[in-house]
């Protein structure tokens, strides 16, 4: 399986359109691959909270329309990274907005959508500006099950190992990462991998927005831990050969997951 991560540059003179644009002419650049993937917030830009609300959308928004008419056209699976979602579906109070990844077909189709689950910020920022996700979401390609996660979510072990016990053999991770935590990018990516025993790809912006410098440094990780590929800072396509009988190779010559006693029964405490 053919894997592109397209680590696009955000930068603030650069406008939301046009960045779309580009992106699509990216992915209709990745004929031959089988899956691209985008970062997280890319149209916007993950720090530019003051322009959630203006740049929300459906979907089957702006972005999605791009993006669709790109994979199409390249004919590959598509992680298009996450857009600022407006929620209309009923789901949730009018207005509320969501970190939404979107997954498309080589036809072009939405698939799936995953809402991120745990929000970056503390008491502010997108902690304070979205709702969460509350859906473990995997998508199943013809050559391995995907599980969804984004950026922060990286932090938090378990939802990845809820992905695993839903059969994902490849967790990919969009994610807008500051560049003073590039260290703990790297070290959790390798984390969530060798835990798991699964290809970990995890796609970065690169640029400077809102006023944060973006880690970059996307990175594809096999179950073993060994990392594949790793990008610089600046705008960059890593495109990596993977074997998704990896997997099920590792699992079964180290089958770590096999001993797992606490979230499979209740343990006692002791106090």
């Amino acid at each position: 399986m053919r894997a592109s991560l397209i680590q696009i540059a955000v930068e603030p003179d650069e406008s939301v359109d046009a960045r779309r644009r580009r992106a699509a002419a990216l992915v209709r650049e990745q004929r031959g691959a089988d899956l691209v993937v985008l970062p997280e917030l890319w149209p916007v830009g993950a720090f530019a909270y003051e322009s959630f609300a203006d740049e929300a959308e459906s979907p089957d928004g702006p972005t999605f329309r791009e993006m669709s008419k790109a994979a199409s056209d390249a004919g590959v699976w598509l992680h298009a990274g996450s857009i600022v979602e407006r929620a209309e579906d009923g789901q949730a109070e009018d207005g509320t907005l969501y970190n939404t990844s979107l997954v498309l077909s080589p036809a072009g189709e939405l698939v799936r959508t995953y809402r991120k689950i745990h929000r970056f910020g503390f008491d502010k920022g997108e902690a304070t500006l979205m709702g969460a996700g509350g859906e473990l979401v995997t998508v199943r390609l013809p050559e391995t099950t995907l599980g969804l996660a984004t950026c922060y979510d990286l932090r938090f072990p378990e939802l990845f190992r809820g992905l695993v016990d839903a059969g994902a053999e490849t967790l990919v991770v969009p994610a807008g990462w500051p560049a003073r935590r590039r260290a703990h990018w790297t070290l959790l990516a390798r984390a969530r991998a060798v835990e798991n025993q699964a290809y970990v790809l995890a796609c970065a912006t690169a640029g400077t927005h809102a006023g944060v410098e973006q880690s970059g440094h996307s990175i594809v990780v096999d179950p073993w831990g060994e990392v594949l590929a790793e990008a610089g800072t600046d705008e960059e396509v890593l495109t990596v050969d993977l074997d998704p009988a990896t997997v099920a190779t590792t699992r079964e010559r180290f089958p770590a997951l096999k001993d797992r006693r606490l979230g499979l029964e209740t343990p006692s405490v002791t106090r």
